[in-house]
């Protein structure tokens, strides 16, 4: 099976403006393709994954990645999928969070010579002169055509900036700049991108001629790729020191049933081969599912031998004596004690399980916290200091949340 076929069969590929040339070209290593970013964050999340291992698979295939920074429109923020406006950043935040991503794809993406780029809009888009994109650019867009654009319709409701309307034209521009200055003939995106993306292959054409060569194709669930992201806790990010390896393993560990094998198949790297065997899986088995879900993923962003780790502690947490050397754990400070105690709900936000003290509250009510495995009964109730002379305590949320807490 050729590589296009591969995307396709793993569920990846959802629309495309010309599928035979596309699959020629993507097939026989030809594409030069670029997938945007928006440094919003200084650390990618769970929602990138999918365009990440889309862009591995396809440079092992022997085509090349452009990873665009989008350091430039993340000063103006696109409005697709969203009900409000992106709050405005520095100069200096979009730079050190496009650093981050660079050091975060290196382990996705093969950077060295002629095997991939990553460049950032900002180094073209800064520079423009207005009156010249009005007269170059904006000649080429119909009002009427972009505001027929789904991401414009939403945001018409509760009122479109002209900022924010500038976000197609600015998105466009770049697939016109990638196509004349790197032979960029490639773009992917999520299907909340799609008129964004066909304004760009319109002014490639419209701006070189019709047989400019420039293809178009969205991924099925990048979209829905973004929602992955968050958890009660926020966002599930890439970054070890904002998500550890374990709560990463964790989140993968606990994704619903329904979704399992969907995900292995579009998110790991075992051959179709292997995973169309598990389809009739079902029971105890999609648990064994989901621990090759997560082990392969953490694998692949936090190593083995982290990956390992985090296998080793969750399955710890469900074994009695099990060690917890890997466990997600918390440090408080004899000052974090009043008469040698302190609440359950403050143990949990210094431990970030939870938001607020409402929530906290909440979750008591529910049953849903435990210390020990001693549920908890009342939001009164307090650890007292000699409960860790046996060096921690164990706090659980629900069935799936566990933190270890301890004493310096």
């Amino acid at each position: 099976m050729q590589i296009y076929e591969e995307l396709v069969a793993r569920g990846l590929i959802a629309q495309v403006t010309d599928e035979e040339e596309i699959r020629d070209l993507v097939n026989n290593g030809k594409a030069v393709f670029y997938i945007g970013f928006d440094p919003t964050a200084d650390s990618l999340h769970v929602g990138h994954f999918m365009a990440l291992c889309l862009m591995k698979r396809l440079q092992m295939a022997g085509n090349k990645p452009v990873a665009l920074i989008g350091g430039g429109t993340a000063m103006i923020g696109d409005p697709s999928g969203r009900t409000d406006m992106r709050s405005m950043m520095t100069k200096e935040q979009i730079q050190h969070n496009c650093d981050c991503f660079k050091k975060q794809m290196s382990r996705f993406i093969d950077f060295s010579e002629g095997k991939a780029i990553m460049v950032n809009n900002a180094d073209w888009l800064l520079g423009l002169n207005y009156i010249d994109v009005l007269r170059d650019v904006g000649a080429c867009f119909s009002v009427n055509k972009m505001l027929s654009a789904e991401c414009y319709k939403q945001r018409m409701e509760k009122g479109l900036s002209f900022l924010e309307f500038n976000y197609m034209i600015m998105q466009s521009y770049d697939f016109f700049h990638l196509y004349k200055e790197y032979g960029c003939n490639m773009q992917f995106g999520g299907d909340d991108q799609w008129s964004n993306m066909l304004g760009g292959t319109e002014l490639i054409r419209k701006k070189l001629g019709k047989d400019a060569f420039a293809m178009t194709i969205t991924l099925l669930l990048n979209s829905e790729g973004k929602k992955m992201g968050k958890t009660q806790k926020g966002a599930v990010w890439l970054d070890p020191e904002k998500t550890t390896p374990y709560e990463f393993y964790q989140y993968w560990r606990n994704v619903a049933d329904s979704d399992v094998l969907k995900c292995i198949r579009m998110l790991t790297f075992l051959p179709l081969e292997e995973i169309e065997k598990m389809d009739s899986w079902e029971g105890s088995q999609l648990n064994t599912a989901k621990e090759i879900l997560a082990f392969e993923l953490t694998k692949l962003v936090h190593g083995e031998e982290e990956a390992a780790k985090a296998q080793e502690a969750a399955r710890a947490l469900f074994s009695n004596g099990g060690n917890t050397d890997n466990m997600p754990t918390t440090v408080l400070s004899e000052d974090d004690f009043e008469n040698g105690e302190i609440s359950v709900i403050d143990v949990m936000l210094k431990a970030g399980i939870i938001k607020s003290k409402g929530e906290g509250r909440r979750l008591i009510d529910q049953g849903g916290v435990s210390v020990d495995d001693a549920k908890v009964a009342d939001f009164t109730v307090t650890v007292k200091r000699a409960d860790f002379e046996k060096g921690h305590v164990i706090v659980k949320k629900g069935k799936k949340v566990f933190n270890k807490v301890v004493v310096e």
